[in-house]
This record gives structure tokens, sequence and C-alpha cells, in this order.
């Protein structure tokens, strides 16, 4: 955790070691899900496929679900860093219990009102048969665990806001490693433990999150505090910031539902290439976002003292570091190209992973840009800002990006991530122009 003694942050003497300090903790609880995701993936495999299909299905609504609401943790690390900047621990504590509470009311809904959708939803993606009764038994059961994946959401922000991004990691750690473990035993069934099948790795999750989520709230009271005073002006601020991340990441999977159809258009073989350098680039994706998280918290934490200038430091140090990570990701990509396509590429598909591998690679510094400049926006609190530019980006990228399918070009891999490729150029350029010179009102303008 970055101290903050006699008035003075760790970054302001140390501004390298601060920032890949903080970073580092930030990356690890970011890996630590979809590693757990695997480790689901491969337990339920031994029940065949049609249990796997049930959880790909099960996983990837949820998914969709919980990211509608992750202003509950960006919005409040943003609020909290603000709160904890200008020595306002009182009114950090109010919005840190504001989205408990919300989290809470939220995930009680979810469970109530998206019950009885399961099965139309399971359908809706896919889902059939036998692989339509697993799926709905996964989703079930996922649901109970709704409001504490919330309340860690949540806590997660608050704690990060306060400068704190160890816990979270020990958390996460946590979280996901005793869900392994009650995969293994309600999966299969151990001892009076029936076997379980797909709904005991969902029961597995939903046990593990309710651990944790006590845990971190526990951890929330001592290190931020809590109050059941709450506020209706930080519950509408929270909202509207919600509002823009809604449509924002709306926009997001908009885009990359757009490039994987035009990718799975070509043909089996193109999609299975493109499926395989996907997965490379979201796993890349949380190297660059362990940057942005902290740029947002550090920034809100500046912008809270009304400190401009080291808000701008920060600024400056984020963008360089995950330039710098782009950089030696792209390095690392194409002198691991054999090995990741004996990995994951089927023999029939190379010729159209190997291109298109490439140009992800080259396209991962601009990437790492956007990535950076959104976490330093989130800690301005320039969500409206954000928006547009992502309306901007996809409206630029998308057109690019049917054009190239309609044209029916080959190696049609290669033309899809040059589109996203542009679209990262747009939202970096939109990014870094907020800052330097400083389009519009921008909240981190040098004043001359």
């Amino acid at each position: 955790m970055a101290t903050v003694a006699s008035g003075e942050h760790d970054f302001i003497k140390a501004p390298n070691r601060t920032l890949v300090s903080m970073s580092l903790p930030v990356l690890f609880s970011l890996v630590a899900e979809p590693m757990t995701g695997l480790a689901d993936t491969a337990f339920v495999a031994r029940l065949g496929s049609e249990a796997v299909a049930a959880l790909g299905i099960g996983a990837m609504a949820f998914s969709a679900v919980f990211w509608v609401f992750n202003f509950l943790g960006i919005g409040t690390q943003t609020e909290v860093a603000r709160f904890m900047g200008a020595g306002e621990r009182e009114k950090a504590a109010k919005m840190g219990a504001l989205a408990v509470f919300l989290s809470v009311g939220i995930g009680i809904v979810l469970m109530v009102g998206v019950s009885p959708l399961l099965r139309p939803i399971a359908f809706a993606l896919g889902g059939d048969g036998a692989v339509l009764g697993l799926a709905e038994d996964y989703m079930l059961y996922r649901l109970l665990g709704a409001p504490a994946v919330l309340v860690t959401v949540a806590c997660f922000g608050s704690l990060r806001g306060a400068q704190d991004m160890h816990t979270p990691l020990w958390v996460a750690t946590g979280i996901n490693g005793l869900n392994v473990l009650l995969d293994w035993v309600l999966i299969f069934g151990y001892g009076p433990v029936p076997a379980m099948g797909v709904a005991g790795a969902a029961i597995a999750s939903s046990i593990a999150q309710w651990i944790g989520a006590f845990w971190v709230l526990l951890v929330l009271f001592r290190k931020v505090g809590f109050t059941f005073h709450v506020s209706l002006a930080d519950m509408r601020k929270l909202f509207s910031i919600g509002g823009d991340l809604f449509i924002r990441t709306g926009l997001v999977l908009l885009f990359l539902s757009l490039c994987t159809r035009v990718a799975n258009h070509a043909g089996a073989v193109e999609g299975a290439a493109y499926q395989a350098i996907r997965q490379f680039f979201i796993f890349a994706a949380l190297f660059m976002d362990a940057f942005a998280i902290t740029g947002q918290s550090l920034v809100g934490f500046f912008i809270g003292r009304q400190d401009v200038r080291n808000a701008r430091r920060v600024a400056v140090y984020t963008c360089w570091w995950s330039v710098g990570t782009g950089v030696g990701l792209c390095a690392a990509m194409i002198l691991g190209v054999e090995w990741v396509a004996w990995l994951l590429v089927p023999p029939e598909a190379r010729a159209a992973f190997d291109g298109a591998w490439i140009t992800l690679s080259l396209i991962l510094p601009v990437m790492s840009l956007a990535c950076a400049t959104d976490g330093i926006h989130w800690g301005m609190g320039d969500f409206k800002y954000l928006r547009n530019a992502m309306l901007g980006a996809v409206l630029v990228a998308a057109p690019v990006v049917l054009l190239f399918d309609a044209l029916g070009l080959e190696n049609i891999l290669v033309w899809v991530w040059s589109g996203t490729g542009i679209w990262a150029l747009v939202r970096s350029g939109f990014g870094v122009a907020r800052i330097v010179p400083g389009i519009g009102r921008a909240p981190l303008r040098r004043e001359i």
C-alpha cells in the first residue's frame, strides 16, 4: 500500500517505484479470475462436451451481467480516491458504504428478477437439449452469489481508491483458490458430498464469493471505515457514472462482437484462428489494465488534493509505463509465435493465424496507451468524455471493419485486427488530446 506520511504521497518521491509496486498486485488480482476459469473448465471437461458447453454459456452470461455493473467498482474507486486525497475520510467511508448497499440491493434484484429468465437466456446463447438444462442449473446457482460478487467489486474499488492494492490481491487469490478446492469436492463428490456436476461448479463459485465478500468487508471497515448514513447526492452521482459506463461498455461489446462476427463469417478456419488470438488479446489487456487502475487511484487522489501538477505527473508516468509494457508484449508475441501456434492453433488454421498474430502484436503499444488514458480519465471523473470518445472510436472503426468484410479481402483476420488497431488509435488520440493540450473542459489542463 502506498503510504501518505506527513501529507506526502510515496509517488512524489519515487514515482516509478510507486507506480510499479502498486500495479503489480493489481495485475495479479486481475489474472486470478481467468486462471480459475481455466481450472473450472479443466474440471468440467471431465464430464463431457455438453457440460463444457453449458459452463461456457453460463460464464458468458454472467460476465456480461456483472460487466454492466462495473460502475460499482470504477466509480467508487474514483470518488474514494478523491475524498482520501482531500483528507475527507468520513466522506470516503460514506461512498464505500453506499456502494456496498447498492451492490446488495442490485444483487438481490438480479437473484429474483433474472431467475425466471434463465432458460430463455441459455437458449438465446445457443443452449439446446441437455446443454440447455445444464446451463440453466449452472446459472441458477451462480445467481445465489450475485450480491457477493457485486459487494466484492465495490469493496475492491473502495480499497484501491484508498491506495490499498494488496488487499484485493489477497482476497481475489483466496476466493479463487477456495473455488478450485470446492470444485473438486462438489463437481465429482467426496465422502458424504454427492457429485453435483456442472451445478457443483456454480455452487463452489457462489460459496467462495460469499466468503470473500465478508472478508473484504471486514478489511473495508478497518481501512476506510463504514457508516449507515449515506448520501442521496452520492447515489445520484454513482448512477450517473453507471449510465455513462453502461453506454461505453455496450459500445465496446458491440465493436468486439462485430469483429468476431466478421472473423467467423470468413469460415471455420478463420474463426478458430481468431478465437486463439482473441484469448491472448484478453490476457494482454490485463497487463494494460493494471497500470490504468493504478493511474486512476493516483490521479483521483491528487485531484482530491487539488494538486493538478502531480496528477499530471501520474498521467505521464502511467502512459510511459503502459506503452513500454505494450512494446514488451509486442516483442514477446513476435518471438513466441511458433510456440503459441503449436499450443492453441489447429494445423489447418495456421495460415490464417500468423499474419493476424503479428498484426495484433504491432497494435498492442497503441492499445496500451488507450487503456492508460482510460484509467487517467476515470481518475479525473471524466466519464462522459470517455463515453463520447468510445462512441467516436466505434463510429470510425466499425464501418472500416464492415468494409473489409464486404470487399472479401484475403487474410481477413489481418484486416480485422487492423480495424481493431484503428479503434485503439482513435481512443488513444481522444485520450491524449484531453491531457495534452487539454481539449474541452479538461481537468488536467495546464494553466498558462
